[in-house]
C-alpha cells in the first residue's frame, strides 16, 4: 500500500475529538473480544502498512508493536471503523494464543460483580517477558486484590505516604548493607528496594519501560551534561 493511500485512510478517522482512539482487537475466527487498546495516527499507519497491530501505550507513552516482547503478535486481517469515525475494530489472528500480558487468551477474564477469574494463563505465553515486566503487571493486578490477603494490596490501600515510607526505609537498609560490605545483604536489600520502587511506579501507573527509555536517552551522555540540560 502506498504512503499516500495510507494517509488518506488514516484521515478518515475523526482525530478532532482526541489524538488517541480506542482500538478493539477481535479474533477473526471465534469473534471473541481479545483486548482494547489505543492508537494514534502513527500506530494506525504502522498497522496499515505492516498488517501487524501497533498501539500507543498510555503507560509507556510510546508506540508499541503488540507482542514485541512476548512474540504474541496480532496479524491484522481486516479493519473496521464505527459510525462516529472514532473507534477502530481489528479482526486479527492472535499468534501464540494469548492477547493479554497475563498469558490469557483475552484481557476480559474477571467478572466485575464477583471478581471471579474465568480463565487461566498459559505459562508459555509469558516466557519471553522479563522479571521486571512480569512483576509490574502483577503489581497492577494487585490493585484489585484483598488487602487482608495481599501485602501489595495492603500498601495500595494505605495510600501514597505508606508506599513512599517503605521506599525510603528500603533505601536506607540498602545503603547500610553497602556500608557493611555484605554482598548477600546488598543483593537482598536491593531486591526489596526495587520491589517497593516498582510498587510506587505502579501506584502512579508509570510503566518501568519509561524508566528504561529515559536511561537509553541518557546513554552516551555524561552525567554533568545531563544535569545541565535539565537545569537549562
Amino acid at each position: 500500500m502506498e504512503i499516500s493511500d495510507i494517509q488518506e485512510i488514516v484521515a478518515r478517522v475523526d482525530w478532532e475529538k482526541s489524538p488517541l482512539i480506542p482500538a478493539i482487537a477481535q479474533d477473526e475466527k471465534s469473534k471473541k473480544v481479545l483486548m482494547l487498546a489505543y492508537m494514534d495516527r502513527v500506530a494506525l499507519e504502522l498497522t496499515l502498512s505492516t498488517k501487524i497491530a501497533h498501539y500507543f501505550s498510555r503507560s509507556r507513552q510510546r508506540i508499541w508493536k503488540k507482542g514485541e516482547t512476548s512474540g504474541n503478535i496480532q496479524k491484522v486481517k481486516d479493519i473496521f471503523i464505527d459510525c462516529d469515525n472514532d473507534t477502530i475494530l481489528l479482526l486479527v489472528e492472535q499468534v501464540g494464543g494469548a492477547a493479554c500480558h497475563t498469558g490469557r487468551e483475552s484481557c476480559f477474564f474477571t467478572k466485575l460483580e464477583t471478581s471471579e477469574i474465568v480463565s487461566e494463563p498459559k505459562k508459555e505465553a509469558t516466557k519471553n517477558y522479563s522479571t521486571i515486566d512480569k512483576l509490574y503487571h502483577t503489581l497492577q493486578e494487585r490493585k484489585s486484590a484483598n488487602p487482608k490477603s495481599s501485602y501489595t494490596a495492603s500498601l495500595y490501600a494505605k495510600g501514597e505516604n505508606s508506599i513512599l515510607k517503605k521506599v525510603v526505609e528500603e533505601a536506607g537498609e540498602f545503603c547500610f548493607a553497602v556500608k557493611d560490605k555484605k554482598e548477600e545483604d546488598i543483593i537482598y536489600e536491593a531486591a526489596d528496594l526495587t520491589y517497593h520502587t516498582l510498587v510506587a511506579l505502579s501506584y502512579k501507573n508509570i510503566n518501568p519501560d519509561r524508566i528504561k527509555e529515559e536511561l537509553k536517552r541518557r546513554f552516551g551522555q555524561s552525567g554533568i551534561e545531563e544535569k545541565v540540560s535539565r537545569e537549562g
